[in-house]
């Protein structure tokens, strides 16, 4: 197991090689936080994970397995129409999506819960993209904006403070 960079501590990797292939297990994210409860504002709650090429990521919504592929890139969180479907998520309002292979239509739909590891995000927006075929699920920055992360010496910290944890 390599080193850990002295800038974070009490971490642990998530073997992203070993999930390289397509339909390779993929374990939850190792989570944990620092501080004490009583002292609310010194909490936080940590998912490190090791990048690669693609960041795919096992969590939860509304309290279903999924699995993330983290995406900075996507305004919004983005879930197969499919996917959406087993999932029992609403189709909201249609929205004009602008992607890599032209326009098309979706819909708005909000998530109760979205997990990642110890991570909990509640009344998160995304969106049910009819087209978006597979069983992942972009995680964009409708989600990642309530985090704090940082990706430094091929690892990716995950952040959310004790202030921000519903």
């Amino acid at each position: 197991m390599p080193s850990l960079p002295p800038w974070v501590p009490g971490t642990a990797w998530w073997p992203w090689k070993s999930m390289a292939s397509p339909g390779a297990p993929r374990p939850s994210p190792v989570s944990w936080r620092t501080g004490s409860r009583p002292a609310m504002m010194s909490v936080s709650w940590w998912v490190v994970l090791m990048v690669c090429p693609s960041a795919v990521a096992s969590g939860r919504i509304n309290g279903e397995a999924v699995v993330f592929l983290l995406d900075t890139g996507a305004t919004d969180v983005a879930i197969p129409a499919e996917l959406a479907e087993k999932l029992g998520l609403a189709r909201g309002a249609p929205i004009l999506l602008q992607t890599a292979n032209g326009q098309t239509t979706g819909y708005r739909t909000v998530l109760d819960s979205l997990s990642l590891g110890d991570i909990v995000l509640r009344d998160v927006r995304a969106i049910v993209a009819p087209g978006f075929d597979g069983e992942q699920i972009l995680l964009g920055m409708s989600a990642l904006k309530q985090l704090e992360f940082t990706q430094r010496a091929g690892t990716l910290v995950l952040r959310q403070h004790a202030t921000d944890r519903p």
